[in-house]
């Protein structure tokens, strides 16, 4: 009866999200009619662009990996029972750590110069999202509203920093910082043009099922998230807890930063404010916040990502069109928690028993 049960949560927790997704094509089928396209043109321009060719698989992946990155940043502090949503605030400063710190050691060796750059990343994002969480837990700030504003406060060093202290004199119509030189940046992977920022990301999403699902550590998390006040009562120590978490969940967004300076645009300029963060949140709201449903999820809404160009020449739609597509699957999956526990095929079954019986012939 056990396994019954947990076979239906399983399936609740799939079917859900699946069917939210539905409507959410169907929502966006119905906003392209109405802007003078094919809704299933559409469709069919979507999966060609991210599916369709090896080559367009790739583009897909490419854009997969940092919200991989991005989508733990809200998967690991939703164990504790917190919503952050500042992620693309840790990517932002991730990336200007990472390019710092390259531009700081371009003579040493191409290895030592990545490892430092991963790990200034790492540092940056994470300080980043922890200072949202020890706010939270010791002075009691909402962390969804603090980490929210703190993207913007991210936003506005990047620009400054980019257009002032760090500007490359050379890039006049795109402000930006001096380029890490070609030796540093981070290559692909053999035989494809993806960057290794996607075995990073994969590497993440499984370390963070790990950590959560198969150490004290994470039954610490989860005991915290689950009762505070049990978890104080317990004698665990909520408000590190709170930290480390938070430190672990901005660090993987900081990697998402460093990532996409160290692989795709080779310095920091306002690139970096690309909306992966917020694609990541909505990610780990698909995903329920499991990490290894992130990263395929993310590579779910990266071939979404990819196809933004194909419906401009296609069928003349405007390259946000994938951004609205986006904002709709992100309403309705919310819309969709309110259906969990309600339906009687995903309930948990009590078991019969002689006295359940009596009382219902009674």
């Amino acid at each position: 009866m056990i396994g019954s049960n947990n076979w239906r949560k399983t399936a609740e927790a799939i079917a859900i999200p699946i069917a939210a997704i539905l409507v959410s094509l169907v929502i966006f089928g119905i906003f392209c009619f109405f802007a003078g396209a094919n809704p299933f043109g559409v469709y069919a321009s979507i999966y060609k662009a991210a599916f369709g060719k090896w080559t367009s698989f790739q583009n897909t992946l490419i854009r997969a990996s940092p919200l991989m990155l991005s989508a733990l940043c809200t998967v690991l502090p939703a164990r504790l029972g917190l919503v952050i949503i500042g992620n693309e605030g840790a990517i932002v400063m991730g990336g200007l750590g990472a390019v710092s710190v390259g531009l700081a050691l371009s003579s040493a060796p191409p290895p030592v110069v990545q490892i430092a750059m991963a790990l200034a990343g790492m540092l940056f994002g994470g300080i980043w999202i922890a200072i949202a969480g020890a706010l939270r837990h010791y002075r009691g700030v909402n962390e969804t509203i603090s980490s929210l504003l703190m993207n913007y406060i991210a936003i506005a060093i990047l620009n400054h920093l980019v257009n002032g202290p760090m500007r490359d004199p050379s890039s006049l119509n795109k402000p930006s910082t001096y380029p890490i030189i070609e030796a540093n940046m981070l290559g692909t992977i053999p035989g494809t043009r993806v960057h290794y920022g996607l075995i990073y990301g994969l590497i993440a999403c499984s370390i963070a099922y790990f950590l959560i699902q198969r150490t004290t550590f994470g039954f610490a998390a989860r005991t915290a998230g689950g009762n505070i006040r049990a978890a104080r009562l317990a004698g665990l120590p909520v408000g590190k807890l709170t930290t480390a978490i938070c430190f672990l969940a901005g660090s993987c967004a900081g990697l998402a930063g460093m990532v996409e300076v160290a692989a795709v645009h080779g310095r920091a300029n306002e690139s970096l404010n690309a909306n992966y963060g917020y694609g990541g949140v909505l990610v780990a709201f698909v995903a329920r916040n499991n990490p290894l449903a992130a990263a395929l999820v993310s590579i779910l809404l990266g071939g979404i990502l990819a196809s933004g160009g194909i419906l401009q020449r296609e069928h003349g739609l405007p390259d946000a069109t994938v951004l609205v597509f986006q904002g709709i699957v992100f309403l309705v999956i919310l819309y969709s928690e309110t259906f969990y526990g309600r339906f009687d095929i995903f309930k948990d079954k009590e078991p019969v028993t002689v006295e359940s019986r009596q009382t219902a012939s009674v």
